[in-house]
């Protein structure tokens, strides 16, 4: 039973890179459905890589097969590896960290070491720098299609050898639930945090409530308002912030029909941490 193919990348789509893959993956079979993630990760970005794999992973058919490939340290001695989760999906990818949101929030079960040079396309043993082509979409393609086994990919690595890229997890003090911003909604400028619904449910906070919102850039506050806590953007007015829950169900912050990270500057990563909690109530004498 063949299997769906998915490529992830931050080649973009303005050279032939991404075709080429194609090209290798059908190559080896030439009725594989495959399908593209995203080849807009920005360059050398492994933990964008590895936000946008865990906010599509799970929604795909078991036996899928991803090869994500955001690879800066190409042609060296970094590992490559084919990893299956707990979902039953695969995994190929460079061993550099892009598998660490997949591990936290959906869990990895095994994990193979992609020998390279058995498993790669015929004739691109004196290219050290395009593994994209070369290794990655080609081990998938034949993962895919099932000419490859998992457990012959190579040989059997710990789960605690995995690169892993540092996370702060989000956490409740009191009154407050704190996280970091993971990742941007890029097209509409919406921050991602990593506090999870069921953290904030625990303030007691309805539909229609307000809360207070600050954000921070390791120790410079850059934005501090109060807000509603909505279903949709379609609850407040045009122009006016809001504290939703995601697709993923985790905390966001937007502006209707704005782009919050444009308007304030905000980005993205573990200096930039965000509070919320119930907004004060203001008295008037």
């Amino acid at each position: 039973m063949k299997h769906a193919l998915v490529f992830q990348s931050d080649f973009g789509l303005s050279d032939g890179a991404v075709s080429a893959m194609y090209g290798v993956a059908l190559k080896v079979a030439p009725d594989l459905k495959i399908y593209d993630l995203t080849h807009d990760i920005p360059p050398y970005n492994v933990w964008e890589a590895s936000y946008r794999l865990v906010q599509t992973l799970g929604y795909w058919p078991e036996g899928t097969v991803f090869v994500s490939v955001v690879d800066p340290g190409v042609g060296s001695s970094r590992r490559s590896v084919v990893v299956r989760t707990r979902t039953g999906h695969l995994v190929v990818t460079p061993d550099n960290g892009s598998l660490t949101h997949v591990h936290a929030l959906y869990g990895i079960v095994a994990v193979r070491l992609l020998d390279e040079t058995k498993n790669r396309l015929a004739g691109s043993e004196l290219s050290y720098t395009f593994h994209g082509r070369d290794v990655y979409a080609y081990t998938g393609a034949r993962l895919a299609a099932g000419d490859l086994d998992f457990d012959a990919v190579g040989e059997a690595l710990p789960l605690e050898s995995l690169v892993q890229l540092p996370m702060v997890p989000a956490q409740k003090d009191g009154d407050i639930v704190s996280g970091t911003i993971d990742a941007l909604d890029v097209r509409f400028g919406s921050l991602w945090s990593n506090i999870p619904y069921k953290l904030f449910e625990d303030l007691h906070i309805p539909y229609g409530g307000r809360v207070e919102v600050s954000i921070r850039n390791d120790t410079r506050e850059v934005y501090r308002n109060t807000m509603v806590y909505a279903r949709s953007f379609a609850e407040v007015n045009v122009g006016e912030p809001l504290v939703y829950v995601n697709s993923l169900l985790h905390m966001a912050v937007a502006i209707n029909q704005g782009s919050f990270s444009r308007a304030y500057n905000i980005g993205t990563g573990l200096s930039w941490k965000i509070t919320i909690r119930r907004a004060p109530k203001i008295v008037y004498e």
